[in-house]
């Protein structure tokens, strides 16, 4: 049995970037527009068959399991993807940042309520979605990790014990913080499909979209496809490389690079 999990954030009508979750260059290169999402979903079920299973528990059960995967909690996880993944009767994990609930362009809690009723599963994302998880200090892992759930579960009447990583940036540090939290199992953005337990927690790697990926990337990564998740297990690890190396200034320079491709 193994997992593959696509990571998406928001889905937006044709060039809306404000109507649906962080606003910035870097956060829009991560906003699928609706026609865009359509394609995906279309190739993932054409690669995926009955063979594979959307599901919305990370539990052992035999083949392939397919997990659709939506951070930052933007409130196109309401007024549009839950929609979309209903009309093929699937359900997704949507992470949310629980600082930002009812700001604008983020979901609120009647709608996150809403989610949980309509067979979805909500976790979190965090606080305040830091750009390093990693270089927080203990204490600010777990005050990210413990109050974003606390929120949660206040919202919803149940416990929070799934979450996902901010920002791409992921170590055991903060598995063991989340597991302190009660969190149960953590996604990460490591493009891999092997899953590992820290402190009692289920940490699953994801294969994340941005703008202009293919849905044929994205049906054949679901399908199992060797050679593109090879290749972004490749690209990914040459980019954290250079996260380690550059820190700050790595995410200096990706800011002025997305803005400047922006305009």
């Amino acid at each position: 049995m193994r997992k593959i999990v696509l990571l998406y954030h928001d889905v937006i009508a044709p060039g809306d970037f404000g109507a649906s979750g962080f606003q910035s260059p870097d956060a829009n290169i991560y906003k699928l527009d609706r026609a865009e999402f359509q394609s995906h979903l279309a190739s993932i079920a054409a690669r995926t068959q009955d063979s594979v299973r959307l599901i919305t528990e990370a539990r052992d059960m035999p083949g392939t399991q397919v997990l659709l995967t939506f951070d930052d909690g933007g409130a196109s996880a309401h007024s549009c993807i839950a929609d979309m993944l209903e009309a093929r009767g699937w359900r997704g994990h949507f992470f949310v940042t629980t600082d930002y609930i009812s700001r604008p362009g983020f979901l609120s809690p009647s709608e996150i309520r809403a989610l949980r009723a309509r067979g979805h599963i909500v976790g979190s994302h965090s606080c305040s979605h830091p750009l390093r998880m990693a270089r927080c200090t203990p204490a600010e892992m777990d005050r990210e990790w413990r109050n974003s759930a606390t929120t949660l579960s206040d919202i919803l009447g149940d416990p929070i014990e799934t979450a996902s990583v901010p920002g791409g940036y992921y170590s055991r540090a903060v598995a063991r913080a989340a597991a302190q939290a009660g969190i149960r199992m953590l996604f990460n953005s490591e493009p891999v499909t092997a899953s590992h337990t820290v402190d009692g927690c289920l940490v699953l790697g994801r294969y994340g979209v941005q703008q202009g990926v293919s849905a044929e990337w994205a049906g054949a990564v679901a399908g199992g496809a060797q050679l593109p998740r090879i290749r972004a297990w490749a690209f990914w690890n040459a980019k954290k490389a250079l996260k380690r190396v550059g820190g700050e200034y790595w995410l200096g320079f990706r800011r002025r690079y997305l803005a400047k491709r922006s305009r």
